[in-house]
């Protein structure tokens, strides 16, 4: 007897959110694994200080926002299946990278570039100009950074691009946050795995093994992926849901061809503009949580990378309340009958007030450093679900076709204002480690005046700490401003998206 067919639509688009899921993994292990090796490996091989850490962590930033800018327009451009290969191809390359800038170092220096990771250790020990060691390193890893930076600045706009072809404007929201979830389990997995691989095998596997996982990846996506309209697994009552919304393509009349938005069309709207306050003033937040709670924990609590694992774990677990901002938005829409632009904002309205607790953080830490951590944890599960809800913004209100491209801008704002936050963290972090510490009650800068001009011996602190001194460190000081500013920014960006733009409106061009 012949089978009648089925009316059951499939759910095949869950495993595309499920593949952008494991990328976005992928993408925040692979930015990890630095932020989990500096303190306890790279800092004392190198003679880095938080200044140079804080300066790639900067010039990262502002590469990736750079890239941002045109790879957006670039995945538009190659279409989401191609412009996805490509980003995590390139991103994965320059993870790998950082793994040979120890070789690079010691070979510039001596010529000598036909060694390994154990020789390499060896030499630049010998090297007694620490000077040349510092900036030759720091230049390398800044090269290996800006390859990752232009990859990773890829993931976001071909990851909503792709959520926008195979969801309806509803589902949006909680595809966004479960793929966007993907960051917090990276940074969940990484302080689990990264840093018993460099204790194990060296702080270059942990480099090699975490960058390698991108190139797994590609195969599943070149398996997998195809639009919605001519995949065999989608069939036809899943592909009226997908495609439920109004059709957004504008085809020219004598071309036939669909037209295409530039960059100067982009910013003639305020909703374009409410997209890059909203990540400039919060973007790097999250990134700052991302690459200094690591070292937060080892230069006031004096944790190695090793100790600080299962408080990273408790932090990023927290962070997985974030699914709540996909699910928020839609309760407004499906219950409170709210449009979605309505809905998201009333949601991250609500989501702006939880970083406030950031403010209690550095005076909750005299207690326990349970404390930040927890608030951190919170703080960071808000900016998850933010991220989640200004991301699909941009689906509520433009066309497909410039999905990307606009993500693409945002980005860009989101890195400038990364860039700016973990450049000014290093910078503070060092001066207040100087001029607000004190030593036996004398401040560290009356004590050692020879320190006003130079760089701070590694351990500096802990030695004197060792001799008996009472040491107060002024780095405390430096967190609680950061923080500070951090508990702010949300709340801030909401009220100047708000009036950018007050109600919803599409944008049809």
């Amino acid at each position: 007897m012949k089978e009648q067919p089925t009316n059951k639509a499939t759910n095949f688009r869950w495993s595309i959110c499920g593949l952008l899921f494991i990328a976005t993994t992928i993408n925040y292990l692979d930015r990890q694994v630095l932020s989990l090796t500096w303190k306890d490996y790279i800092q004392p091989e190198f003679h880095w200080n938080n200044n140079d850490y804080g300066n790639i962590t900067a010039l990262f930033s502002i590469f990736y926002a750079v890239s941002m800018l045109f790879a957006g327009k670039f995945v538009d451009w190659m279409d989401t299946k191609k412009g996805f290969l490509w980003a995590i191809f390139i991103w994965s390359i320059g993870a790998v990278l950082h793994a040979f800038c120890g070789i690079a170092t010691a070979g510039y220096l001596t010529g000598n570039w036909f060694i390994g990771f154990a020789e390499s250790k060896e030499i630049i020990s010998t090297i007694s100009d620490t000077s040349l060691v510092i900036s030759t390193s720091v230049t390398l890893f800044i090269f290996a950074r800006f390859v990752l930076a232009v990859g990773e600045s890829a993931n976001f706009p071909a990851s909503i691009k792709a959520t926008a072809e195979y969801f309806p404007k509803k589902d949006r929201a909680l595809s966004t946050s479960i793929f966007n979830a993907g960051a917090t389990v990276g940074a969940l997995a990484a302080p689990l795995t990264i840093p018993f691989i460099a204790k194990a095998m060296g702080w270059e596997m942990a480099f090699i093994i975490i960058g390698g996982l991108g190139f797994v990846w590609m195969g599943l996506w070149i398996f997998y992926y195809k639009k919605p309209e001519v995949h065999p697994k989608v069939n036809a009552e899943e592909l009226e849901y997908i495609q439920q919304d109004i059709e957004d393509s504008v085809v020219n009349a004598e071309t036939g061809i669909d037209t295409k938005f530039t960059l100067k069309q982009c910013f003639k709207y305020r909703q374009t503009w409410a997209f890059i306050f909203g990540k400039f003033m919060t973007d790097g937040v999250w990134w700052f949580y991302l690459f200094w709670t690591p070292a937060y924990l080892s230069s006031v609590y004096g944790m190695d990378s090793t100790e600080s694992a299962i408080p990273l774990v408790v932090l990023y677990m927290i962070t997985l309340l974030a699914i709540i901002g996909g699910w928020l938005p839609r309760y407004f829409v499906d219950k409170k009958g709210m449009n979605p632009y309505a809905g998201r904002m009333r949601a991250m309205l609500i989501f702006a007030f939880f970083p406030l607790l950031a403010l209690l953080a550095q005076p909750g830490g005299e207690i326990s450093y349970w404390i930040p951590i927890l608030i951190i944890g919170v703080a960071g599960a808000a900016h998850q679900a933010w991220s989640a809800n200004i991301f699909s913004t941009v689906g509520d209100m433009f066309p497909k076709r410039a999905i990307a491209t606009i993500t693409g801008i945002g980005g860009m704002a989101g890195g400038i204002g990364s860039f700016l936050i973990n450049k000014s963290s290093g910078v503070l972090f060092d001066y207040s480690h100087k001029t607000w510490s004190t030593v036996d009650g004398v401040p560290f800068l009356e004590k050692f005046p020879q320190f006003v001009n130079e760089r701070l011996p590694e351990n500096f602190f802990a030695e004197l700490e060792k001799s008996g001194a009472v040491v107060v460190d002024g780095i405390n000081k430096g967190y609680m401003i950061i923080f500070s500013v951090c508990a702010v920014a949300y709340l801030i960006a909401w009220v100047v998206m708000k009036s950018l733009v007050p109600n919803y409106k599409i944008i049809k061009n």
